[in-house]
């Protein structure tokens, strides 16, 4: 029998040591969690902030999730539909020609619009795999996919949701929203392509996928008539569901933590622990601005601030912001137009880029994508909001 040796076991697993940066680390992030957590609960109360974090937390799950999660379903499965009977494939013809002039991109790329638009934006990571997808590509446009499919992403779901509020010109503010997304689209593309041209040159074609794509597979065939309708809907609806469920972290954590940031105390000044309680930090640091924000986006009240702020994390987090400004009368018709143009543009950026640019293998490039798709997304507030004005006038 083998003999026991203790130190044997130590030795084959070596403990690793805490480096010194590693602890500033952690000391750093402590002190920064705690400054953070002080800011609410001192003014608040601790009780009062953890009974608001958890009531604001329930009612964004209950009144917001619920209600975009069945407007993704309905737009899922109408987006699937579209698809199965080549109205996709026949809006990227249509959209082809316009790409190169517009975004310095091959007419493929149109397709990857128009699957983000539908979907969110990883879907264009799908496209970008595919050998036939990228063999229309130089090198140094792969990376720029990130930002064109960002620009767009969740596009389907933010218009249907925009649409669907109580406002006045709604239909208005909504498609200025989209020309805003366009716009910053282009802006944020050509950006990343001046920085991707000078790493990898205009030269070199973009990389293939391994051959395994060539290998053909067996197709089952296509159902017919109403149950090929049926397949569609249900199959989409149920991406629907997973894309729903997928924004509820978003919602409920982002979006807490910039209502708090924006809601003041209940009425009287006093604190109770409700939901939507906040220390109105936002709108009070808006107030400093003021003179900034007011000309570029226009905004109605120094509130509607919160929802461009949230849409850098969540598109889905910053809708749940909407309805609450709305019933409160913060916001009209051109908040909704930069809203529409900011939250498609952004859709979370900040939470997607880093991956995507990961798995298109341009890790290097993240930091130029992130701060093109900053500069676009705040050109396409701009550009809806005076298109609205614009458009205002001549009616």
């Amino acid at each position: 029998m083998t003999e026991y040796k203790p130190e044997a076991k130590a030795a084959a697993l070596p403990v690793r040591r805490r480096r010194l940066g590693d602890t500033a680390k952690t000391l750093l992030f402590l002190a920064v969690f705690t400054a953070l957590f002080c800011m609410f609960s001192i003014p608040m109360g601790l009780a009062n902030a953890l009974n608001t974090i958890m009531n604001t937390a329930y009612r964004l799950l209950i009144d917001t999730t619920l209600y975009i999660m069945a407007l993704a379903v309905i737009a899922g499965a109408l987006s699937a539909l579209l698809t199965e009977y080549g109205v996709v494939e026949l809006l990227n013809k249509i959209l082809s020609p316009l790409m190169k002039p517009l975004y310095g991109m091959p007419g493929a790329s149109a397709l990857g619009i128009v699957t983000t638009y539908l979907s969110d934006n990883p879907a264009i990571l799908t496209l970008a795999g595919d050998r036939k997808f990228r063999q229309y590509f130089k090198a140094y446009q792969i990376p720029a996919l990130t930002n064109l499919g960002t620009a767009f992403g969740m596009g389907l779901i933010v218009t249907t949701f925009m649409l669907s509020l109580n406002v006045p010109n709604v239909g208005l503010a909504v498609l200025c929203g989209n020309l805003g997304t366009v716009a910053g689209s282009i802006v944020s593309t050509r950006l990343m392509l001046l920085h991707t041209a000078k790493e990898y040159g205009k030269t070199a074609h973009a990389d293939m996928t391994d051959a395994e794509d060539e290998a053909a597979s067996s197709a089952e065939p296509k159902a017919k008539g109403f149950v090929r309708v049926l397949n569609a809907l249900m199959s989409g609806g149920k991406n629907g569901v997973d894309m729903g469920l997928g924004i509820i972290p978003g919602v409920l954590v982002i979006c807490t933590l910039v209502m708090m940031l924006t809601k003041g105390p209940a009425d009287g000044g006093v604190y109770t622990g409700k939901a939507f309680e906040g220390i109105a930090l936002l709108p009070w640091l808006a107030g400093k601005i003021d003179f900034i924000l007011a000309p570029l986006f226009g905004f109605s009240s120094a509130e509607a601030i919160a929802v461009p702020v949230t849409a850098l994390g969540s598109a889905g987090a910053a809708l749940g912001v909407v309805p609450a400004l709305l019933k409160e009368g913060l916001i009209r018709g051109n908040d909704i137009a930069v809203f529409t143009a900011m939250c498609m543009c952004w859709s979370g950026y900040l939470s997607t880029h880093v991956s995507m640019m990961d798995v298109l293998s341009c890790n290097k490039m993240t930091g130029k994508a992130i701060l093109s798709h900053t500069v676009g997304g705040l050109f396409a507030g701009v550009f809806a909001h005076w298109i609205f004005m614009a458009a205002q006038l001549l009616k």
